[in-house]
């Protein structure tokens, strides 16, 4: 199954449960060691072919300027995975999503270097309601390599008050994923580092 098939896929399969995805069957078979990175919804919000970029802020933007910043890694939690494909995606800071302009706003794409690590500048997401809750704030993972299963998943952040109350972000596979924002400037930026381990396909 190529790439587009598998997104089309999971996105038909998603609607067919719910307005919001479907929760993607753990990945925790064939790791080695405590360093999995567990899956989570791909959502209704995804887009194909978002561009490959390392720097979504545009000048005029309002919202906190954020790195997102890891490596990706083999199931031996060390090893690195070079040219691997890292795509994320979130909504801006009002809780809105990009889904039809082509500036593909907070959409992007690219391949990780010779020590398997990505980075991203950004803005930290907002929130928005669904069903009369607001999920937490979050930013949604889309990684693949040469050899590796394809991960679908999704970073949270630590005292968020909503992530007791969210659906996907208070399962238990989840806790490894809410993250510690680090301050890095005097201007407000802030950093997260998230290191991905893919499983052998």
């Amino acid at each position: 199954m190529n790439r587009n098939e598998f997104v089309k896929g999971a996105f038909l399969s998603a609607f067919s449960i719910s307005m919001f995805g479907s929760v993607v069957k753990s990945q925790s078979i064939g790791f080695k060691g405590d360093c999995e990175t567990t899956s989570d919804i791909l959502g209704p919000y995804y887009r194909e072919n978002a561009p490959f970029r390392s720097d979504l802020i545009k000048s005029e933007v309002q919202g906190t300027p954020l790195i997102v910043e890891g490596r990706v890694l083999e199931p031996d939690c060390q090893t690195p995975i070079k040219n691997a494909i890292v795509e994320i995606w979130h909504c801006d800071s009002e809780g809105r999503y990009d889904m039809d302009t082509e500036e593909y706003k907070y959409r992007a794409q690219l391949c990780t270097d010779i020590v398997g690590k990505y980075s991203f500048s950004t803005i930290l997401p907002g929130k928005y309601l669904l069903q009369g809750v607001y999920r937490p704030a979050h930013i949604h993972f889309r990684v693949t390599g040469r050899r590796h299963k394809e991960l679908i998943s999704q970073i949270y952040f630590k005292g968020d008050p909503k992530i007791e109350h969210d659906r996907w972000a208070s399962l238990e596979k989840a806790k490894k994923r809410i993250l510690p924002i680090t301050p890095i400037g005097i201007n407000g930026e802030v950093r997260i580092n998230f290191d991905i381990y893919l499983q052998e396909s």
